[in-house]
C-alpha cells in the first residue's frame, strides 16, 4: 500500500476536529454492513449539500470514543474497492458513488477514507430509494422539510445570459449574423421567410434572446462576436484548441480558434483528417466506403462542449486528434449526472448551465435540448459497427471528456454487430465495454451469458468463443484472451532463471510478457495482472520476493518447461 502524505495529514486533521455532520468515524475492523454503508453515504452526501461543502468523509479503522487507531481489513485490495464503488452506484440517486476510497497506513495500521460527494444541486441523495440524514450521532430517514430545502435550491445563475456592458452591434460579425438568420429560418420554417428578412439585426437578436433592451448578452459574443471581441468576456475564456498527435503522443500540429463559434466550428472540424475507409481486400470489416468519423457525431460532440462549457473556469475547450480516435474535453460538471441518465432520459433536460447560450444554439440548429444528441452519437457508432464513445466524467476536477473512435478495436465485436441485427443499443454498449476490458453490471452480464454472447467469470468476461468460431476469428480471440496462465508462469520461470541472483522487477517481467497478455486490457490492468501472477507464484513456492525484485527459488528449476509446450 502506497502512503499518501496528503491524506495522512488530512486524517490527522479530521480526528483532531472529531465528528461533525460531514465527518463520521467507524471502527469497521473486519466488516461493515453494505446497506448501513449506503445509508451513511446518503446521509453524509445530503448533509454536505445542505452545508455548502463539496465532500463529506467516512473513515474506517478509527475508534473515536477511545481515540484509538484500530485499523481495518474491510475490502482489502484495489479490485475489491473498485467493485464496491461500482456496486454502490447501482443503488444511489443519479448512480453517484464514492469520489475516492483511499487506503492509507498510520502507525502500521490500514485506514480507509471514503470521500463522499455532496448531492448535486436540487437532488436529494437516496439509498435504495430512501433519503437519509444525520440526527446527532444517528442516521435516520430524511424528513420532508429537509428534502424540500434541497429540491428548492435556486439554480446557479446563467453566466451566458449576463449583459456585456460595453458591447454593441459593432462587436458582432456580419457573416456570423447572416448564417444565424439562415439557420433560424431552417429551424423555424413555420415563420414566413419574408417576415424574418424584415427584422432588423436588433429585432432578430432580441427574438433569439441574445439581446435585451438593446444590450448584448455574453452568449451573443460567444456565437456571433467578431474576432478579438471575446476580450470583453475576460477573465472567461472562449477558445477551442485543436491538437494533432502522432502514435507516440508527440504534438505534430496545433491551432487556437475563438469566436464567432457559429463560423469557427466549421474551421475546426476541417482540421480533422477524416479519412475514407474502404472494404479490405478479401475481408468484410467495412461493408461500404465510409468516412472514418461520422459528420454528425464529431460536430455534435464539439457543439456540446461549447454549449456546456463552464466559462467561469477560464479553461480552453480541447479537441485532440489522435491516430484512431478524437478526444474532446470541456470544463464543468456533467449536467445529466451520469451517462446512463443521458441515454435513458425520454424528455428534455431539466436545466442547463448556459441556458441562454443553449437556447440560441437550438435556434441556429447547432444542438437540441431534448437529450437526443448523445444517444444519437451512440446509435451512429453502433450502426457503423465502431466502438462506442467513451465518456470520462470528473466532477471533482470539473471536466467532461469524450473519445470518438474512428477505427475498430476488436474485429469480433465489429463482426458480431454486423451479423446480429437483433442487438439493442444497450447490448452493444455492454459488449463494447467488454471489448475494452471495462466492468459491466452483473445482471447485464448474466443476460449476455445466457444468450451466448459472452463467456468467462466476473469481472473478466470476453466475447463468447462460439461467436469467435462462427466469425472465424479464433486466432484473434486467443490473442485477446492472452496465453493461458500456466504458460505465462513458465515464461516467468524462464526469465528469472536467466536473471539469476539479480532477479527482476515487476516492470521487467511485464515487458517480457506484454506481447502475450490480453490485448483488451489497459497497460495498468496488465500490470496489475502481472503483479497478481507473481504473488500467486510466490504462494506456490515457485518464486520469492526480495524487496522490489522477484527471484527464482533454488528448487524451482525442475518446474521449468518450454513456455509454448
Amino acid at each position: 500500500m502506497t502512503e499518501n502524505n496528503q491524506y495522512i495529514d488530512l486524517f490527522h486533521s479530521l480526528i483532531q476536529h472529531k465528528e461533525s455532520e460531514v465527518v463520521e468515524f467507524k471502527k469497521a475492523e473486519r466488516s461493515f454492513d453494505f446497506d448501513d454503508l449506503g445509508e451513511y453515504f446518503s446521509a453524509l452526501s445530503n448533509e454536505a449539500n445542505l452545508r455548502g461543502v463539496d465532500f463529506a468523509w467516512l473513515i474506517f479503522g478509527y475508534d473515536e470514543k477511545k481515540s484509538t487507531i484500530v485499523g481495518t481489513s474491510y475490502k482489502d485490495g484495489e479490485q475489491a474497492l473498485n467493485n464496491l464503488k461500482h456496486d454502490f452506484s447501482q443503488h444511489t440517486a443519479d448512480r453517484l458513488t464514492f469520489r475516492e476510497i483511499i487506503p492509507i497506513e498510520v502507525d502500521g495500521k490500514r485506514i480507509l477514507m471514503f470521500k463522499i460527494p455532496a448531492s448535486p444541486r436540487n437532488i436529494v441523495m437516496t439509498w435504495k430509494g430512501i433519503a437519509y440524514c444525520r440526527d446527532g450521532e444517528s442516521i435516520k430517514p430524511m424528513n420532508q422539510s429537509k428534502m424540500d430545502e434541497i429540491r428548492g435550491q435556486a439554480p446557479a445563475p446563467d453566466w451566458s445570459a449576463e449583459i456585456v456592458p460595453d458591447a454593441t452591434l459593432d462587436d458582432l460579425d456580419e457573416v456570423a449574423i447572416a448564417k444565424a438568420r439562415k439557420m433560424f429560418k431552417k429551424v423555424h420554417n413555420r415563420i414566413p421567410v419574408e417576415e424574418v428578412n424584415k427584422w432588423t439585426d436588433e429585432e432578430f437578436l432580441s427574438k433569439c434572446e441574445l439581446m435585451v433592451n438593446g444590450k448584448l448578452r455574453r452568449a451573443a459574443i460567444i456565437l456571433l462576436g467578431k474576432m478579438f471581441s471575446d476580450s470583453k468576456l475576460r477573465p472567461a475564456v472562449a477558445e477551442v484548441t485543436w491538437t494533432l498527435r502522432d502514435s507516440k503522443q508527440e504534438v505534430v500540429d496545433y491551432e487556437h480558434f475563438s469566436v464567432p463559434f457559429i463560423l469557427t466550428v466549421d474551421e475546426i472540424l476541417a482540421k480533422i483528417h477524416n479519412l475514407t475507409l474502404r472494404e479490405m481486400p478479401g475481408g468484410t470489416l467495412f461493408p461500404d466506403t465510409m468516412k472514418q468519423y461520422d459528420d454528425y457525431t464529431i460536430r455534435e460532440a464539439l457543439h456540446n462542449c461549447i454549449a456546456h462549457e463552464d466559462y467561469t473556469l477560464q479553461q480552453r475547450i480541447n479537441l485532440v486528434e489522435n491516430p484512431g480516435f478524437l478526444y474532446y474535453a470541456n470544463g464543468g460538471t456533467f449536467i445529466p449526472g451520469t451517462l446512463e441518465n443521458a441515454l435513458e432520459t425520454q424528455g428534455p433536460q431539466r436545466f442547463f448551465r448556459n441556458a441562454c447560450l443553449c437556447k440560441a444554439m437550438v435556434h441556429f440548429n447547432m444542438i437540441d435540448t431534448v437529450s437526443r444528441g448523445i444517444k444519437k452519437m451512440f446509435t451512429n457508432q453502433m450502426e457503423r459497427r465502431f466502438p462506442m464513445p467513451d465518456y470520462e466524467i470528473d466532477n471533482e476536477k470539473k471536466e467532461v471528456a469524450v473519445r470518438i473512435y474512428g477505427n475498430a478495436i476488436n474485429e469480433r465485436y465489429t463482426k458480431l454487430l454486423k451479423e446480429n441485427d437483433s442487438l439493442t443499443l444497450h447490448d452493444c454498449i455492454s459488449l463494447d465495454a467488454i471489448q475494452k476490458g471495462h466492468r459491466i453490471d452483473e445482471e447485464i452480464a448474466q443476460d449476455l451469458l445466457k444468450r451466448g454472447l459472452i463467456e468467462g467469470e466476473a469481472p473478466n468476461y470476453t466475447i463468447s468463443i462460439g461467436v469467435a468460431k462462427a466469425s472465424k476469428q479464433l486466432p484473434g480471440y486467443t490473442k485477446a484472451k492472452g496465453l493461458e496462465k500456466e504458460k505465462l508462469k513458465q515464461m516467468v520461470l524462464q526469465l528469472l532463471k536467466h536473471a539469476g541472483i539479480e532477479g527482476a522487477m515487476r516492470d521487467v517481467v511485464y515487458d517480457y510478457l506484454k506481447d502475450v497478455l490480453p490485448v483488451h486490457k489497459t497497460r495498468e490492468q496488465q500490470l496489475r495482472f502481472v503483479g497478481r501472477l507473481l504473488v500467486e507464484m510466490d504462494n506456490e513456492s515457485l518464486i520469492s520476493r526480495d524487496g522490489l525484485k522477484w527471484k527464482l527459488r533454488s528448487d524451482s528449476t525442475e518446474n521449468i518447461s518450454h513456455p509454448t509446450e
